[in-house]
């Protein structure tokens, strides 16, 4: 099954456009961490976060062109998180998409520092003046970015992996961990979406719903791949959870019931869009091939 139908491809195309326009140009011989911060957002993502964001705009009558400074920004941040949670201080992963992660190509400081400026680039990329959406819609959803991607989503998440990394959790605590770690994010995409296309509170609201259920169903995905794939067909070590002693869905539930609970996920995240009535088909369908995909 194709990850997107025709109009999220469309979508696909125009990010990738927009992230190269939005990262730093290196000028001159001098030392610079430009083209590191391309190195770690170069193509092998599957850019859901944009793609999602994009998608919203559009349901929610808004132009998704006006709107590619906010999904180059989403992939800027989903990309300084991987590249620092392959740091030896943290999962310690050699590869990413396919290739040698950011450290492992130039070093652990550098990509500390790759990190550090893709998060800032990002909002540097909402906030500027050539952004052409209205100034509440702007500072609404960039506070959604930074909220969602900090110690109450995305990092917040984060700390509580590696605090349970070595220890046997219950279900309601590694739910609470991806909540933030994966689930954060996705529920900002497309919450942010919503809000820069002008679309009502309710709206708003089962658009970060969506993007919730497809998060828990997407790292549900990732814990199965970890056992049951290789690393040539994810593009990073596989076994890596059990390795790091960490407890995941699989671990916690076995093989099937993991496989079911994802199924359940995407039922509530296809659900959850009846405000979006028969245009929401597209959606529909990403949900169905997240839970199917191979890598």
């Amino acid at each position: 099954m194709a990850l997107y139908t025709e109009r999220l491809m469309r979508h696909l195309d125009a990010v990738e456009q927009a992230i190269t326009a939005a990262l730093p140009k290196a000028e001159g011989d001098e030392v610079s961490v430009a083209p590191l911060m391309a190195y770690a957002c170069e193509g092998g993502g599957k850019r859901i976060r944009p793609v999602l964001l994009l998608e919203f705009c559009h349901l929610c009558g808004g132009d998704p062109q006006k709107a590619l400074p906010f999904a180059a920004a989403i992939e800027m941040i989903h990309s300084y998180s991987l590249v620092h949670d392959d740091l030896p201080c943290m999962d310690n992963s050699p590869l990413r998409r396919g290739k040698p992660s950011v450290h492992a190509a130039y070093g652990e400081t550098m990509a500390l520092l790759a990190g550090d400026a893709l998060l800032n680039r990002a909002f540097e990329a909402m906030l500027s003046p050539q952004v052409e959406i209205a100034p509440d819609a702007v500072i609404r959803a960039a506070y959604e970015l930074a909220h969602r991607a900090g110690i109450h989503g995305m990092i917040g998440g984060q700390v509580l992996d590696l605090a349970c990394e070595g220890k046997r959790i219950d279900l309601p605590t590694l739910q609470t961990l991806q909540e933030g770690k994966t689930a954060a994010l996705l529920t900002a995409a497309c919450r942010m979406g919503a809000i820069l296309g002008g679309g009502s509170e309710e709206q708003i609201r089962q658009a970060g719903e969506y993007g919730y259920y497809l998060g828990l169903c997407f790292q549900i995905v990732d814990d199965i791949l970890d056992v049951t794939s290789t690393a040539e067909e994810l593009g990073k070590p596989v076994g890596s959870d059990d390795e790091n002693e960490k407890s995941t869905y699989v671990s916690l539930l076995g093989l099937e019931e993991a496989r079911r609970r994802a199924a359940d996920y995407t039922r509530q995240a296809t659900e959850s869009l009846t405000a979006f009535s028969e245009e929401r088909t597209d959606l529909c369908a990403l949900a169905e091939a997240l839970l199917v995909r191979s890598h």
